[in-house]
């Protein structure tokens, strides 16, 4: 069950280029009605879940480019589940397709430069905001991104931890996390298909799989930096 859902939001997250919240948000209460039906628990369940269905979209439009910025990050970090890379689907989506802010070239210029900077990769959230609309741009697209996350985590939070081990309870979030991995796994074959262009660039990507693979105790940051090193030393050369 769960490796379906995995292979769904994987392929449906690549052909999209895009995350598709209620995929997600549909794969948790499958696997809940599964295995756990409805009938096994009381209403207590509907504090938990009812702060996540409530994450309802809304149509808006703005002349003004800093609100959009504001509401369109605020829907990337709202809708968005997994980790960093699954909300690069999204920004692109929004970001190149829908207003058209930047290029391709720009945008894969920002998702690089927030996998060579410390901290989580969705952090190019600054970086985008910031070439969309110079420095309040970045500090908007910033905060509207993060905010959702700690207000959905806090809100809930005290309910989960109450109830987080009842059966469906475990099996809805059992549900989202598979279909969040396979978005994240859709978003990397995303942004694989438009940075591994030529054979230098797959090499460098197969040659950092098997070191992720087989030399586990490497810091994926150090990794990262090699690789950045060995890419100015080939446009050097060339």
């Amino acid at each position: 069950m769960l490796w379906g859902i995995f292979i769904t939001l994987a392929i449906t997250t690549f052909i999209n280029e895009n995350e598709i919240v209620w995929l997600i948000l549909a794969a948790g209460i499958i696997n809940w009605l599964i295995k756990a039906p409805p009938g096994l628990f009381g209403t207590t369940y509907n504090y938990f879940i009812s702060p996540v269905l409530l994450q309802i979209i809304a149509t808006y439009s703005t002349n003004t480019k800093l609100i959009q910025i504001a509401w369109f990050f605020l829907r990337a970090g709202t809708f968005v589940f997994g980790s960093g890379l699954a909300i690069v689907p999204f920004l692109y989506g929004g970001v190149v397709k829908e207003y058209q802010w930047l290029n391709e070239q720009q945008f894969m210029d920002a998702v690089a430069v927030a996998m060579i900077t410390p901290g989580p990769v969705v952090i190019t959230v600054g970086f985008i905001g910031y070439l969309i609309a110079g420095f309040p741009g970045a500090c908007i697209a910033a905060a509207a991104t993060f905010l959702p996350c700690y207000v959905f985590t806090i809100i809930p939070a005290p309910y989960f931890k109450k109830y987080g081990q009842l059966k469906g309870i475990k099996s809805f979030v059992e549900g989202i996390t598979a279909a969040a991995v396979g978005a994240i796994a859709g978003a990397v074959v995303v942004l694989a298909r438009r940075q591994i262009t030529d054979l230098i660039s797959a090499t460098i990507a197969l040659i950092v799989i098997l070191i992720l693979i087989c030399l586990k105790k490497i810091p994926e940051p150090l990794i990262i930096l090699i690789a950045a090193a060995t890419g100015l030393l080939i446009k050097a050369l060339h």
